[in-house]
Parts: structure tokens; C-alpha cells; sequence
């Protein structure tokens, strides 16, 4: 466990960008630094604690596994964003495990702690409504594509979802270079299988809107794609129809 003397880690969290240096430093001083290896679970579902876990470096999955020991992803957390948010917020069990997916540097802020900032500092609590009302909408979007898109259709949306969160900004037009994910990733996000995920990439390679470059993999032509993702869900990529 290390002792960071400063809050300059904590800079890049959105939900902190209010936060003057000494309000940071005190903050920083508040939480447990922890170094977690790759492969560990920090959150694990039904669990009963309710610190909030803030991503300082590498990478977590927040994932559940059903009966036959099917893995479902739910989303990757990086660098600048929080978990365990909802159980300091309403003391429930957590809803879902959370593992390190590389080295992970995190910050533990116990629940009432986070739960004081919440009252001291108003824009920290506005921007957790505004970060809650984003995943609503996303997984809800999810819930839509899982429960009426097939298996193409719902590689189509996530390899789209990879590429936006890729691509630079004002370039939305050209070539969009993704790191390659590994098919049995990309499976749990999709409730698929990897080897459906394997057809389905070989199928868009051979129409050449996905081209193979090494470790990286490239999406030839992100509008085409966001068209047939669009197409899919029976609306304009505008937004209409979406929850409101």
C-alpha cells in the first residue's frame, strides 16, 4: 500500500475537475492507495462493503459470470473513472465483480467520505448524476442490442463503440486504428461465443471494412459502419429514439 503525498493523480478524474490543489490533496490524503497486479478482483458481486474505488492507472472490467459460467461484460473502466459508486450511494450488495485487466494503481475512498464530498462540494454531485444518467442511457442501449440485434449486428455496434472511443477528434471520416481486442473479449460483451466473433471479423475483413495490422486492428471506413449500425436500430445516428 502507498502513500501518495499529493493529489496530482487525481487531476484526472472528471468528477473532481472543480477541486481546487488543496481540496485534491486533502482528498488524496483520505483515501488507501493500493497496487493491484493483473488478473485480481477489487469488487466482487454480493459483496457487502461500500468504498469507492477511483482507476488511477491501468485498466478494470466490470463483468458477472452467469450459472454455466458464461461471462457477461459489462464495460472496461480506465484511467480517470470510479467504480463502486452505486453501493456507497444506496448500501446494496455489488452488483457485478470488477478485475484488474492489467497493473492497476487505485485510490480507495471510503463510503463516508465519498459520501460527505458529495454534500461539501456540489459539482462533485452534480457530475455523479450526470455520470449515472450516461450509464443508464448506455446500458440501456446495450439492453436494446443484446435483446433485439444478432450476433452481427451487435459486433457491428461494439466495434463501432471501440472505434468512437479511438478516433481523433475532427477525423470521424478517415481510417479509425483500434488496439485488436481478443475474441473471447469481445464474446463477453456480446453474449456470443468467440467463435462467432472470429466468423463475423474474418466476414468484415473479407469486405474490407476491418483490415489486420499486427497488434492493431482497422476499421477502413468508421461512416459505413455507423450507417449500419443506424440502420439496425431504425433511427439516425442523432439520437432520436433513444431514452430520454
Amino acid at each position: 500500500m502507498n502513500a501518495h503525498p499529493s493529489g496530482l493523480a487525481l487531476r484526472r478524474f472528471e468528477l473532481f475537475q472543480e477541486l481546487t490543489a488543496e481540496k485534491l490533496d486533502a482528498l488524496a490524503r483520505r483515501c488507501q492507495w493500493r497496487s493491484v497486479a493483473a488478473g485480481q478482483p477489487i469488487l466482487l458481486r454480493q459483496q457487502r462493503h461500500a468504498d469507492v474505488f477511483l482507476i488511477v492507472d491501468g485498466r478494470v472490467r466490470v463483468t458477472i459470470y452467469g450459472a454455466q459460467g458464461r461471462q457477461v461484460t459489462f464495460r472496461d473502466v480506465m484511467p480517470g473513472e470510479i467504480v463502486g459508486d452505486l453501493s456507497a450511494l444506496d448500501d446494496g450488495p455489488r452488483s457485478a465483480d470488477v478485475v484488474t485487466m492489467s497493473g492497476c494503481v487505485i485510490a480507495v475512498l471510503d463510503q463516508a467520505a465519498f459520501l460527505a464530498l458529495l454534500v461539501e462540494e456540489p459539482m462533485v454531485a452534480r457530475r455523479l448524476m450526470q455520470r449515472l444518467a450516461r450509464l443508464v442511457r448506455q446500458l440501456s442501449e446495450r439492453v436494446i442490442e443484446l435483446s433485439t440485434f444478432g450476433v452481427q449486428n451487435r459486433l457491428h455496434a461494439e466495434l463501432l463503440r471501440l472505434a468512437n472511443a479511438c478516433a481523433d477528434d475532427g477525423a470521424k471520416e478517415a481510417e479509425v486504428r483500434i488496439p485488436a481486442p481478443r475474441h473471447a473479449d469481445l464474446a463477453s460483451q456480446i453474449s456470443t461465443t468467440r467463435e462467432q466473433v472470429t466468423r463475423e471479423l474474418n466476414a468484415l475483413t473479407r469486405s474490407g471494412l476491418l483490415r489486420k495490422e499486427g497488434p492493431v486492428l482497422v476499421v477502413t471506413d468508421p461512416p459505413r459502419l455507423a450507417q449500419m449500425v443506424a440502420d439496425v436500430r431504425g433511427e439516425t445516428l442523432s439520437g432520436s429514439g433513444r431514452p430520454a
